[in-house]
Parts: structure tokens; C-alpha cells; sequence
């Protein structure tokens, strides 16, 4: 049984590497969502011109992880309170956003955005939008940090989410 959640907050590389040791996380797929391009490309989502951010597709089984845990580490790997900007990562592909499949995901996510909304300053900017469509990443981009856990960005930008999920959520690891 499973079930999917599809979620932006920066560089794809990141929210993969910080899901992928989840309990209950099946597969992790780095992607292009939230805009008007079919089929598009790395290099065209990178212009910021067609509106689509780069996301992870999470599959994942209910029984053991659950939509609302997987929102819990989302807005702890990332900032939420930043519009089009991720760290040095700068334009509207590493907005935050939300994608729900159904009601109850979108009303989870409200929800989560709600109870966060006193902790953070500024305020919370995570979109919050019907997924239409999801377009995976080229193969190059998958499994980005597993394959190049040394390269200096997977050790400055990555490594420190990573760690975060280990530590803070660490009943919820494989």
C-alpha cells in the first residue's frame, strides 16, 4: 500500500537526501511541478521562467509513516518564510510549496502551516496547491548526494539537512 506527497522547499537534491532514510519512505523522485511547461527541462526550470519548482514525489506507506510526520520534516529541513529562495539557492523553482493529491492532504498541509504559523518570523510563504502535474528530473539528478556525498554543495547544503532529520527525527529512520 502506498500512497504519495509532493513537496518544494529548495533544491530537489536536498529534500531527497533528507527523505530517502525515512521508515515508510519507498521512494524518493526528484522532479518539476507547479507550472505551465510540458515536459520541461532542468535547464528551463533553472531560467525561473516556467514556473515550476523544483519537488520531490515521495511514495510512501501510511502504515508506517504518515502524511502529517512527512510535513513535520519538510518544514524542519527547510524555510519556509523565504519566497524563491533556499540559502544561495535564489528564484521561484526553490519556492516552498505544497502539491496535495486530495482534500485531505491539503487540509493537513493548511493545518501544519496554522500551527507553525506562531513559530516562525516572518510569516510562513509555502504555497499550498492541487498537484496537476509531476514531471521527474533527468537521471542525472537522482540519488544526487548519494553519488556525490563529497562534492562541496552535498557537504555545505545537504549533509547539514540530512543530519537534522538523523537527529531530530531519528524514531522515524530506517
Amino acid at each position: 500500500m502506498s500512497a504519495f506527497a509532493t513537496l518544494g522547499g529548495g533544491c530537489f537534491w536536498c529534500l531527497e537526501a533528507a527523505f530517502r532514510p525515512l521508515r515508510g519512505v519507498l521512494e524518493v523522485t526528484p522532479g518539476y511541478s507547479g507550472g505551465h511547461t510540458l515536459r520541461p527541462t532542468y535547464e528551463e526550470v533553472s531560467t525561473g521562467t516556467t514556473d515550476h519548482a523544483e519537488v520531490v514525489r515521495i511514495a510512501f506507506d501510511p502504515r508506517e509513516i504518515s502524511y502529517e510526520q512527512l510535513l513535520d520534516v519538510f518544514f524542519a529541513v527547510h524555510d519556509p518564510t523565504t519566497k524563491d529562495r533556499q540559502g544561495y539557492d535564489v528564484g521561484p523553482q526553490y519556492r516552498s510549496i505544497v502539491l496535495y493529491e486530495n482534500e485531505a492532504q491539503k487540509d493537513a498541509a493548511l493545518r501544519k502551516i496554522k500551527a507553525l504559523s506562531g513559530l516562525f518570523k516572518p510569516r510562513i510563504v509555502t504555497e499550498v496547491k492541487p498537484l496537476e502535474h509531476f514531471w521527474p528530473a533527468e537521471p542525472e539528478h537522482h540519488r544526487y548526494y548519494d553519488k556525490y556525498p563529497q562534492d562541496p554543495y552535498c557537504q555545505a547544503v545537504i549533509a547539514p539537512k540530512v543530519g537534522k532529520v538523523v537527529q531530530r527525527f531519528w524514531p522515524l529512520l530506517k
